[in-house]
Parts: structure tokens; sequence; C-alpha cells
């Protein structure tokens, strides 16, 4: 079981600007997500490693808490006018949740709108009922280089709301090197709250 998780090494969720993945170098992202619910703070950091088509990834607290993920996957980009990424991806799941999934992520970019996506289905070695169907899609707006707004959805089992589909609103910022966002989600319902993104690229 060992084996075969680690072989399966990991992939990669990630906003990269496209000058960085389309070199021939290695680029990277550090993220910490941080969801503020009402009774209780969850960090999920996330590490990601591009090299032209390669694409690896690692996640800790994203399919259950105190779990980590390692991902690898293959980057398909192009266009000029609408510009794409799309990531097929494999990955391994260790600690309270066990097992294997297969990803995609992808984004595209139309002058100033960008859609972005990542979604999952992982599969439990020790308990079928425990397989489950992740995903999260964004799309935002950009009036300036360094301002963007929009709308977000996600589905996740890390924590139990009203609704099977978590959906908010967007405000986020980009200064070089760095980007933060904010997300507010389920705004109309009692169960409210907030996700914390901060991303350092190099």
């Amino acid at each position: 079981m060992k084996k075969l998780l680690f072989f399966l090494v990991a992939l990669c969720l990630a906003k990269m600007n496209y000058a960085q993945k389309l070199d021939s170098t290695w680029s990277f992202e550090a993220a910490a997500n941080t969801y503020f619910f009402s009774d209780n703070i969850i960090v999920l950091p996330v590490f990601t490693a591009d090299k032209n088509h390669l694409h690896l990834e690692g996640r800790y607290n994203y399919e259950d808490l105190q779990t980590v993920s390692f991902w690898g996957g293959y980057n398909f980009y192009g266009g000029e006018n609408l510009a794409y990424f799309v990531t097929p991806m494999v990955g391994a799941i260790a600690g309270l949740s066990n097992g294997v999934a297969i990803g995609l992520e992808f984004d595209f970019n139309l002058k100033k709108f960008t859609l972005y996506s990542e979604a999952e289905q992982l599969f439990d070695f020790k308990n079928p009922d425990n397989n489950f169907f992740y995903a999260w899609t964004d799309f935002t707006y950009a009036p300036t280089n360094w301002l963007f707004f929009g709308l977000s959805g996600q589905r996740t089992r890390l924590y139990e709301t009203e609704t099977e589909i978590q959906h908010g609103l967007i405000l986020g910022s980009n200064i070089g090197d760095f980007e933060a966002t904010a997300y507010l989600y389920n705004i109309e319902l009692n169960d409210t709250f907030l996700l914390l993104s901060l991303c350092y690229s190099f």
C-alpha cells in the first residue's frame, strides 16, 4: 500500500502565470488556504511545481482532515485570444482517508475574464462509501492588473453546511509575486464562512 501511494506522486492546483509555465525552467507556487468557520479554523497548505508539461502538487487537509495528497499531471497549454491551461492528474491520498484519485485542473483566460476550475474523484481503498467527488470553480473579472473579483462555487466534505454546493463572492489582488484572495461563501444562509487564500509564486 505505501509503495503504491508513494509511487503515484502527485499533482498541483495552482494559478501560476503563463510566462512562468511556458518557460523551460521550474516554476513553483506555495499557497495557504485558510477556512474561517463559526466554530473552527482549518488551514489547507498547497505546494505546486511545474516545468513545461510536467505538473507536481502536494496538499494537506484537502480531501480530509489530517490527510496528505500527492499528485502528478501533464500540462496542455496554448491559445492567443483565448489562452488555456489544462492539466489532467492522478493522485495518492493517505491519512484519515486513504486511496487514489483522478483529477483535472483548467484555466481559461479571455481578455480580462478568467475561468478556473479543479475537480477530482476520490476512491477510498478501505471504504467505498467514503468515495467522493470534489470540485472548485472560480469565475473572475480583472478591471486592473492588480485587482479582480467574481463568483466561486465549491463541493467539499471538509465542513458540512446547509447546502451541498458552497457558493460565494471573490475579491482578490496581485502584487508582484504575491496574490491574496478573499472568498465569502453562503452569504444568504446561516452558515456563512470566509476563505482567505495567500499565494506566492517563484
